[in-house]
């Protein structure tokens, strides 16, 4: 009799994981057909989010889910905007700290983020999907005066984004590519004429 249970359990335990595996499969599948289309993906989440600031605006509620919406996006955004590897740890062997590229012929360091456009995308949508969702549930409209929230992500805001820029202007890197000299190697050169 103890077999049976057990087998039971384990066959029900195999038919739950064989679920997962294929819901998250489907999932990632679906992702990864929305890479391309980066443009597209980028006016679902500002119409994601308008509809989110409108619903909170309508409903006259939910002023910490918004606040804490606003927080995890404002660290997303720093993840951004940060290098992967950060030239203030990126020590030489000698002490005169960071080396950059200075010369053609030495090592060329390309911008990495930390954290990757399609990976910054994706957290906005889930995040912004959660607290939408969060917003139809009584339990999370927490009576609170909002103008102090606004008033402290503004505070928050401005000092994070002033150290972000004081790095950025230290190490001399910019996290955009527009704007920046397009370089052609000797065979794109060549080939173009």
């Amino acid at each position: 009799m103890d077999e049976d249970v057990l087998g039971s359990s384990t066959g029900s335990s195999s038919k739950c994981s064989q679920i997962c595996t294929k819901f998250s499969q489907t999932y990632q599948g679906l992702l990864d057909k929305t890479v391309p289309w980066k443009k597209i993906r980028w006016v679902f989440v500002f119409l994601l989010l308008i509809g989110f600031m409108a619903r909170v605006v309508l409903a006259q509620g939910w002023y910490i889910v918004t606040y804490a919406l606003g927080i995890y996006h404002l660290n997303l955004f720093i993840a951004f905007l940060t290098p992967k590897i950060d030239p203030a740890l990126d020590f030489d062997a000698d002490e005169n700290g960071p080396e950059l590229p200075t010369k053609a012929n030495e090592e060329f360091r390309p911008f990495i983020r930390r954290l990757p456009e399609f990976k910054f995308w994706h957290s906005v949508t889930k995040s912004t999907i959660i607290g939408l969702i969060c917003t139809f549930f009584e339990c999370f409209n927490i009576p609170v005066f909002w103008p102090i929230l606004v008033m402290y992500f503004i505070t928050l805001f401005c000092i994070t984004m002033k150290r972000q820029i004081r790095h950025m202007i230290k190490y001399k890197y910019l996290p955009f590519t527009h704007g920046k000299p397009k370089y052609q190697t000797h065979e794109t050169g060549k080939s173009s004429k």
